[in-house]
């Protein structure tokens, strides 16, 4: 890899992480740090509400510490988010709500790499984010080294999917289209193309920034990784059910505002989502909203 290559995508990192951001967020900001304090090492800010500048929104943040049982004052979460990362909690402050999922700087970095084959991480952070929060210096470095990896995975997979010649939109969507049917998103058939045409900018200049090195599919190819992605993220999706109060009706809250797709939970189906889960997933699929 040239040697301007590293030093020009952590620039373009850093810049993201200097832009500006709505005063408002401070407030969630305060408010994770009132819980967790020291613990906390960074907060990081990406997703839709962060794209269209629309706080109204469900909120999309990313925290990372060091230590588990530090971080989350208990030993039931840390194990759970030991086992199954990131941990999945809501939060409302100053009138704003956020999603905050929170996992290690050690869990991040591994699975930004290109032979992780939990696609969660490097997939969400080939999007461009903000710095809220960093505790010194050196986590903020250390933020953007992780980002800069994540951003090196996505280019990675990007060119492994796509057809040589293609564009660079072609091959940011073939990408998107590739993850999403991995994870079991509920997006609709038009979000790839959106999201890369709202952070066209961003993606060719992270596609520019890695120059191709020729290197040979991690172990499985990208067929391990979309057999696994959607048993992982059910698991997650059952663990955010029980981990946080209100996890189903906020699974269902993102079907709606993803795919549009509307359904209502009983009393029975919210004390009991594991066992409801696969009546609501079969009819979630005949919906159209399980691609």
């Amino acid at each position: 890899m040239s040697s301007l290559a590293p030093e020009t995508l952590h620039r373009l990192v850093a810049t993201e992480f200097a832009r500006p951001q709505p005063a408002a967020l401070d407030h969630l900001v305060e408010a994770i740090l009132a819980r967790h304090g020291e613990a906390v090492r960074v907060i990081l800010f990406y997703g839709s509400c962060r794209r269209t500048g629309d706080l109204s929104g469900l909120i999309d943040l990313y925290v990372l510490y060091d230590d588990a049982h530090a971080f989350h004052g208990g030993w039931l979460p840390a194990v759970a988010n030991r086992l199954l990362p990131p941990n999945v909690s809501l939060i409302s402050a100053g009138g704003l709500r956020a999603k905050v999922a929170t996992l290690s700087m050690l869990q991040f970095q591994r699975r930004a790499r290109r032979q992780a084959v939990d696609t969660t991480i490097w997939t969400r952070f080939s999007q461009p984010c903000s710095l809220l929060y960093a505790r010194d210096e050196a986590s903020r470095r250390a933020a953007a080294a992780l980002v800069a990896k994540a951003g090196r995975t996505a280019v990675f997979w990007a060119r492994a999917l796509s057809p040589t010649a293609a564009a660079p939109a072609g091959i940011w969507q073939g990408l998107f289209n590739c993850t999403y049917r991995a994870e079991l998103r509920p997006e609709s058939a038009r979000q790839p193309g959106l999201l890369y045409e709202t952070n066209a900018a961003w993606f060719d200049a992270l596609l520019a920034a890695v120059p191709p090195e020729g290197e040979s599919l991690p172990l499985g190819g990208w067929g391990l990784r979309r057999l696994c992605g959607r048993p992982l993220n059910l698991l997650r999706l059952a663990k955010a059910a029980f981990t946080f109060a209100g996890g189903a009706d906020y699974i269902l809250w993102k079907l709606q505002r993803h795919a549009g797709i509307g359904l209502s939970l009983s009393n029975w189906q919210r004390r009991h989502p594991l066992l409801a889960a696969p009546g609501l997933l079969w009819r979630l699929r005949r919906m159209g909203a399980l691609r």
